[in-house]
């Protein structure tokens, strides 16, 4: 197995790298539409028959086949001021996926949900000054509208949301490893430094 680098929790300066572009996976773990993505696709896995641990487990093994190679996966943090019965269902959801990833081998990253924002905008709240009933979905529209425009990658319909929230997760994670989708300004990129990164060796040749 040969190496990119030893990782460190530190954001590095964008920079061009040799060898091949690793495989970051983004992942906005919902439960309703779970949002995943890579340098130049993204997608939105469901099941709406399924429910409780039918539907936790479904995710977990579409998950699994789509991780399976990966470098690096990036995964959003836990929403601390998430509320509703789904909640316990949204941690083990997350518990169960990392667990996945730790099982498999493959360094994760964990991304706390303002951090998508400030790599799109510089800010990590946007919509500050619009009424508060709307900030949230103008916020994902944002979002949308930079993995579509900026990216490259096309994102509707159904799930529209949560698969162009994987993709920004997949650039940081690319952007981090010095393989930047593309070269933004300082102010975004310093979403990098709130990100928890893997301390392990990150694999790009197998």
């Amino acid at each position: 197995m040969s190496t990119l680098f030893h990782v460190t929790t530190e954001a590095p300066a964008a920079r061009p790298a040799a060898g091949p572009r690793p495989l970051v996976i983004g992942i906005d773990a919902s439960l309703n539409s779970l949002g995943i993505a890579g340098a130049d696709w993204a997608e939105a896995v469901r099941h709406p028959k399924l429910d409780g641990h039918a539907r936790i487990d479904y995710l977990r093994r579409e998950v699994a086949d789509r991780v399976k190679a990966a470098d690096l996966v990036v995964i959003e943090d836990i929403a601390r001021g998430a509320k509703g019965s789904a909640v316990h269902q949204l941690a083990g959801l997350w518990w169960v996926l990392t667990t996945e990833i730790h099982r498999r081998g493959i360094p994760f990253a964990v991304a706390n949900p303002q951090s998508r924002y400030t790599y799109v905008t510089g800010v990590p709240n946007p919509a500050k000054a619009e009424p508060r009933d709307k900030r949230a979905r103008i916020c994902k529209g944002i979002v949308c509208t930079f993995v579509n425009e900026q990216l490259g990658i096309w994102c509707e319909g159904t799930g529209k949301y949560d698969a162009a929230d994987a993709a920004v997760f997949a650039a940081m994670g690319l952007d981090w490893l010095g393989y930047p989708l593309l070269h933004l300004p300082q102010q975004q990129r310093r979403a990098l430094d709130s990100v928890k990164w893997p301390t392990q060796t990150v694999a790009v040749a197998r």
